[in-house]
């Protein structure tokens, strides 16, 4: 990759990295947030991993976001975008592949997520540096 290729927009999509499908063990819920267009537009670009950091693979098809644990290719979450913004949200619940099985903590956990993935430009390293001290 040449360095005026890193900093060049890429849309990610499925195909970009490997991902594995929601497992038959999942759970739904609602959120109910609205977005920017801004904030829809850096979700919809979605983001693929640069660095060991960088947990996170996620992209949009039509209205819905998949997002997945960038080691493991797990689908933890899918979000389906709602025009009303009560958007439906499905969790993996395979306890293989993700240990919470707490609705509240996810909510929690997915808005802080959204809340980095919707900056510009995402900021992977301190999302991972927010996510460990959260973790100790």
């Amino acid at each position: 990759m040449t360095e005026g290729s890193k900093n060049k927009a890429v849309t990610a999509s499925r195909g970009d990295w490997k991902t594995k499908p929601m497992p038959q063990q999942h759970e739904t819920f609602v959120l109910n947030r609205a977005f920017s267009a801004e904030e829809m537009d850096a979700l919809r670009r979605g983001n693929i991993p640069r660095e060991m950091e960088d947990k996170w693979f996620w992209y949009m098809e039509d209205s819905v976001l998949w997002a997945h644990r960038s080691w493991t290719g797990h689908c933890i979450y899918r979000i389906d975008f709602k025009e009303d913004n009560n958007h439906i949200v499905t969790v993996n619940r395979d306890p293989e592949q993700y240990r919470c099985t707490d609705l509240n903590k996810d909510l929690e956990a997915l808005n802080k997520l959204l809340d980095w993935w919707t900056r510009t430009p995402y900021d992977y390293y301190n999302e991972w540096l927010s996510e460990t001290m959260d973790a100790l």
